[in-house]
């Protein structure tokens, strides 16, 4: 059929464009698998204001309360003040502040690392710089469970891609033999893993990744968004954690939006790395440098992590407090390794319910469900923080409790 205008105003006038997106949200509610979004009208603290009523924060990422930090609050007004509220540019054109390249290097230092590169988020430096390393001829190798902006990453790459099952290094090394045996053989091998895996709490197996990278010549790429703040000396991460070389993992992406308590993505590694990623990562060329106070809050929190040590004990002590009384409610507490505790509960309508009864309990905790989860793998995740009290976390105990023994869950 040949179209004219107004063949065409009349195919898009009968079709509805737009109906599919109402049907597919209502499908969402019936099933239980959509966001009821909350509004936080305070600080992110652990006792806050959400939908104007005073709650208990067990699901937020900012694990040293780092965002409320006097320190990391006072040297955002002071570079704002001084340097605007925005920084007018893409680093790449003229946006590329003092306290961009300070950060760059104080993350660096705080690495033990050659070279950082910072983002503006830390799925834009999972989406920017994974397709730019590999292309056709490549392969990534990918853990299951993955985080969603790796996921994307290795979509909009050229490359061929495998799977191995979560944390299976027996899986990954058959995963990296049957790759030898490509024809024409693979130019490039990266096997790209979470550090902590978000949902579950659990850490990766860098360690034999790294082994069996360097046996087969692969790079080795891994997400520490959760870890950093967290693990390792200082908070320093997943590869100080595990006392790993720079040369045994060659990227180590991270964010300054959990423990770190601001915004912003990173990147460690060598120098290579760093000229690489910042000539070819479309999301760093291509987006606004984050605003000078953002920067300038991040070098602060680095400040605060090499100064202050007691925070990552204190978040620490927390986690395993509440982890240890969960298990003995009954709660089925998942394979956690790290301050976030999956609260197991199967259906997500469960989840639903646990976290609508936490609620009235003034305990602010969300489900998490499919497709962030495997289908009946839905749970609660809680966050615990440096200031959680022990008065707060017994409050939540029994309020768990409750919930548990309400719902069939214990």
């Amino acid at each position: 059929m040949k179209l004219n205008f107004w063949n065409v105003i009349n195919v898009t006038v009968s079709r509805h464009p737009t109906k599919y997106l109402g049907e597919e949200y209502q499908r969402l509610v019936r099933e239980n698998l959509n966001w009821e979004i909350k509004v936080l009208e305070s600080a992110s603290e652990p006792i806050c204001i959400v939908n104007g009523k005073e709650v208990l924060m067990l699901c937020a990422n900012n694990y040293l309360n780092l965002a409320t930090h006097p320190k990391v609050v006072e040297a955002t007004i002071e570079a704002t003040r001084k340097y605007g509220a925005g920084a007018g540019s893409d680093r790449s054109i003229s946006g590329n502040m003092i306290f961009h390249e300070e950060l760059d290097r104080r993350l660096a230092k705080f690495k033990n690392a050659p070279a950082s590169l910072t983002f503006q988020t830390g799925f834009m430096a999972n989406e920017g710089l994974i397709p730019q390393l590999a292309g056709r001829g490549d392969l990534f190798v990918s853990d299951e469970l993955n985080h969603g902006s790796i996921i994307d990453g290795v979509r909009l790459s050229r490359t061929d891609r495998a799977i191995f099952k979560h944390k299976d290094v027996e899986d990954l090394a058959r995963v990296m033999e049957e790759a030898e045996k490509h024809d024409p053989p693979y130019n490039h091998i990266w096997i790209l893993t979470d550090g902590v895996f978000s949902m579950d709490g659990d850490l990766a197996p860098l360690p034999e990744i790294a082994r069996i990278g360097k046996e087969h010549g692969a790079g080795v790429y891994v997400d520490d968004a959760h870890g950093e703040g967290v693990l390792g000396e200082g908070g320093r991460g997943i590869v100080s954690h595990f006392h790993l070389r720079r040369d045994e993992v060659h990227v180590e992406m991270g964010t300054f939006s959990k423990a770190f308590g601001v915004i912003g993505g990173h990147i460690t590694g060598g120098e290579d790395l760093r000229n690489f990623a910042y000539n070819k990562a479309r999301t760093w060329l291509l987006s606004g440098a984050v605003p000078p106070g953002v920067a300038a809050a991040c070098i602060a929190a680095i400040d605060v992590l090499e100064k202050e040590p007691q925070h990552v004990r204190r978040v620490w002590e927390n986690r395993n407090y509440l982890l240890e009384a969960l298990k003995d409610a009954g709660f089925d507490t998942g394979n956690t390794e790290t301050p976030i505790i999956p609260v197991m509960c199967g259906k997500s309508k469960t989840a639903r319910d646990l976290a609508d009864f936490l609620w009235t309990k003034g305990i602010f905790v969300l489900p998490i469900f499919y497709p962030m989860v495997a289908r009946d793998k839905a749970r609660i995740r809680v966050q615990l923080c440096t200031k959680h009290t022990t008065e707060q976390l017994d409050r939540a105990i029994d309020a768990f409790e409750e919930g548990g023994r309400k719902l069939g869950i214990i």
